[in-house]
């Protein structure tokens, strides 16, 4: 696996990837960093040139400035630029889909594809659920803590998500006000789209794989199934244990990209 720094909008933004072939680029989900979406990528490597980005404000990519989601998508063409690539299939996991989502409205060429795995956000129209609304409410005391406490004050939060190992990998080189820019980021509930009017105008081939818990309601994704005109919806089974999910999310996406062309 290969290690790189790239620039954008004065940000030095880090990066892996891995792999040879047409490029997938997978985006993280918010309090994660690019390890987060190893278990998806690594199978991909044998036939894809796959690259996993710490996104703004996330893992190495130290930023403390305020997140908005243009410039999150910006960073991602940054990333494409760096990398020569003109086109590439843009994956994205929870809020990664909406940095995806983001990118495919402003830089629609950009997209060969897009691949949502477990999407988050319904819209401004539609706003937060009340599990999503509780649960970022509950990052907002963590925030408070955390001039005291530091990074630890967002343990308990991963430990109850079983995902503890994840947070121990991302603190090991994450920086304090860049993980605190990204939660204000979260809590503040912005929305990557306004309506359902902006997926409905999405041209390009998505492959979706909805989401099964009470941070990625299955409504979420029926609104982009729906919407989304060349929307194709994975089969994954809700009794799926994580790593078989990760595992069926990586060979759907394998499947999917085979059929399209990135040129």
């Amino acid at each position: 696996m290969r290690e790189f720094w790239f620039a954008s909008e004065g940000a030095r933004l880090y990066a892996v990837e891995d792999g040879s072939g047409p490029a997938i680029i997978v985006l993280h989900g918010g309090g994660g960093d690019h390890h987060a979406v190893l278990p998806i990528a690594a199978p991909l490597t044998t036939r894809y040139r796959v690259i996993a980005p710490d996104l703004r404000g996330s893992g190495k990519s130290w930023c403390g400035d305020p997140l908005t989601w243009d410039r999150l998508a910006d960073d991602v063409e940054a990333l494409m630029k760096h990398l020569g690539l003109e086109r590439a299939f843009i994956g994205g996991m929870s809020m990664g889909t909406g940095v995806a989502l983001r990118l495919a409205q402003r830089r629609a060429q950009r997209a060969a594809a897009l691949l949502l795995i477990s999407p988050f956000y319904a819209g401004e129209d539609k706003g937060l659920t009340e599990n999503q609304a509780a649960i970022f409410r509950a990052l907002e005391p963590c925030i408070e803590k955390a001039r005291i406490e530091g990074f630890e004050a967002f343990r308990p939060l991963y430990q109850q998500r079983g995902m503890e190992q994840i947070f121990n990998a991302m603190i090991a080189s994450g920086d304090l006000a860049s993980y605190l820019a990204t939660n204000r980021f979260m809590a503040s509930g912005a929305q990557p789209l306004k309506s359902t009017a902006d997926l409905t105008v999405l041209a390009m081939p998505t492959l979706l794989m909805p989401g099964n818990d009470l941070m990625h309601p299955p409504e979420v994704s029926d609104r982009y199934a729906t919407a989304i005109p060349n929307c194709t919806v994975a089969d994954l089974p809700a009794s799926l244990d994580i790593d078989t999910r990760n595992l069926e999310i990586s060979k759907a996406m394998g499947k999917f990209c085979a059929q399209i062309s990135v040129a």
